[in-house]
């Protein structure tokens, strides 16, 4: 009894500080249309700005990961959040567009939390009940839609540093309640050797999980960061209105994650995701119609899709790699990053290019087709050797 009481108090703490990091990696986004009007911005110059905390978020979820497997979560998810409030607190008082690709750059760091409380969270849990706990700490992703809604409100009724400042006050004060509460899983063992942290990510499995989160996690992160921006610009909404509804689409997408673990410990994380990819690409035709009943069809099918995916992805984690869930994990969650960097700076150019951003959907909707087909080849694949072996 006292164990499950720990590993619900510490997934709990996990989830809050993923959350609120996650609020203040979407603040920026969230006030890009406020700073864009501020700066007269063009669309690439707002698809580099608005990617770039995305790079950080995605590269930097590698080397915390490992971090995790070989000092426990505890101190490194404290580090994160300590390093996730001063970008915070800067972003108030940005003034210059070389401001605003520094100090965005740095706040993704707040994004590459998820890679250290995936592997704080994991320890706790036995393995029929790891879809679940990743499932729950996975809806922190609901710190973005707070962020969504939450920042163009305070910014105009508090001004305009508050958008950011809030939430750089809500993380400051989680980080001292984690940092008392916090422990690391019992029976973690002796710290690994590099080498064995990331003799894992030499299997092709690895590999082929970071394919199917570029498409989840990373289609999640790009409409989160990148639908603002769309409202306002294709459906002239205003920025309140944008970023209300951009919380709609994370709350779902949100909401569905921790359903789509628990369907993944009953009938496992392959399965999911047979509907997941075919359902993702037949949503991406409905965002490319620019008509609001069509894009908002595709957006919440979208959200609910990927929603699942995200759940489904991460129960695989620790079934393929029980010993090195921090590490993979980081591998893992850095190509759901990139997958939520690239988007945003294609359809930025697209955009410019073209004059509309149908296409860029349209390419979409192709990569999840290509998820898809590596699912189903690897499942023949595996019918192949086990006929073999009989």
């Amino acid at each position: 009894m006292q164990s499950q009481s720990s590993a619900k108090l510490q997934l709990a703490l996990g989830t809050g500080a993923f959350a609120l990091c996650f609020a203040v990696f979407g603040s920026m986004s969230a006030m890009m249309p406020i700073i864009s009007k501020h700066m007269a911005l063009t669309p690439v110059q707002k698809s580099i700005a608005i990617a770039i905390p995305v790079l950080l978020g995605s590269l930097g979820r590698i080397p915390l990961g490992i971090l995790t497997d070989r000092f426990g979560g505890r101190i490194v998810f404290s580090l994160v959040m300590v390093f996730s409030i001063i970008p915070a607190f800067l972003m108030g008082g940005v003034s210059t567009y070389a401001q605003l690709l520094i100090y965005g750059f740095f706040i993704g760091i707040a994004l590459a939390s998820f890679s250290v409380g995936v592997a704080f969270v994991n320890g706790w849990y036995p393995p029929e009940r790891q879809g679940f706990a990743l499932g729950i700490y996975g809806a922190g992703n609901i710190g973005q839609s707070l962020a969504a809604y939450g920042s163009p409100v305070l910014a105009a009724a508090a001004g305009f540093k508050w958008g950011f400042w809030t939430f750089g006050v809500l993380l400051s004060i989680w980080l001292v309640i984690f940092a008392s509460m916090a422990r690391n899983a019992p029976g973690r063992g002796p710290a690994k050797s590099f080498a064995e942290i990331v003799r894992p990510l030499n299997d092709k499995r690895s590999w082929v999980l970071s394919l199917y989160y570029f498409l989840t996690f990373g289609g999640f992160v790009a409409m989160a960061v990148y639908l603002p921006t769309l409202l306002t610009e294709v459906f002239k909404l205003t920025p309140q209105d944008a970023g209300f509804r951009t919380a709609g689409f994370v709350v779902l997408a949100t909401v569905l994650r921790p359903i789509g673990g628990v369907l993944a410990d009953k009938i496992g994380g392959r399965a999911i995701l047979k509907w997941v990819f075919p359902a993702t690409a037949v949503m991406a035709i409905f965002l490319a119609c620019p008509l609001m009943s069509t894009f908002t069809i595709g957006a919440l099918g979208m959200a609910a899709a990927i929603g699942l995916g995200n759940g489904a992805v991460f129960k695989l984690v620790p079934e393929y790699f029980p010993k090195s869930v921090g590490g993979v994990t980081g591998l893992v969650g850095a190509a759901g990053g990139l997958g939520g960097f690239f988007p945003p700076l294609v359809l930025g150019v697209i955009k410019q290019q073209t004059g509309t951003f149908t296409y860029g959907f349209v390419l979409l909707s192709g990569f999840a087709l290509v998820c898809l087909l590596v699912l189903l080849r690897g499942a023949g694949t595996r019918k192949i050797a086990e006929a073999a072996t009989v």
